[in-house]
């Protein structure tokens, strides 16, 4: 387990998408230390989420996590950690809010996205069990916020 570096925008690898995992390696070390620096870099850096490419990673997962008392993100809602692989993101409805967001991988920027305001997740979690739950508001913004980055894509 290790706090990693975190890459910024302009980085190549947030430009491109990610590759899936391999279902089948999940229970590796190698995964589940992917899984491990996840956390301990989103945790010492107080953001809400943080996917794979963010720390030089070029896989599909991310984790999210709203703790209590999170001076970045004050207002938002408490997610349970929350660890996906090969997530898929779907859109419940058209409607859409106006969500301001920050980013690890853009420091000392803040911006107004469009959102979806109902949304499904589903993927594997650290253990390799098939997961998928209905996310709304602030907390649907955040998986989408991370999913994004799965495919390429900074809020700016």
């Amino acid at each position: 387990m290790a706090v990693r570096e975190i890459i910024e925008i302009g980085h190549p690898m947030l430009a491109a998408r990610a590759q899936e995992v391999d279902v089948a390696a999940i229970a590796t070390p190698q995964v589940q230390t992917w899984v491990d620096d996840l956390i301990d870099t989103m945790r010492a850096a107080n953001g809400a989420g943080i996917a794979a490419n963010q720390i030089a990673i070029p896989y599909r997962l991310f984790t999210v996590e709203v703790r209590a008392g999170n001076p970045r993100y004050p207002y938002k809602p408490q997610i349970p950690l929350t660890v996906l692989i090969n997530p898929v993101v779907k859109f419940l409805s058209d409607a859409t809010f106006e969500n301001y967001e920050g980013c690890l991988s853009v420091p000392s920027l803040r911006g107004a996205v469009t959102r979806h305001l109902e949304i499904s997740v589903a993927g594997f979690d650290r253990d390799g069990a098939h997961q998928s739950f209905e996310v709304r508001g602030y907390s649907a913004a955040t998986f989408q916020h991370e999913y994004d980055h799965l495919d390429g894509t900074l809020f700016p």
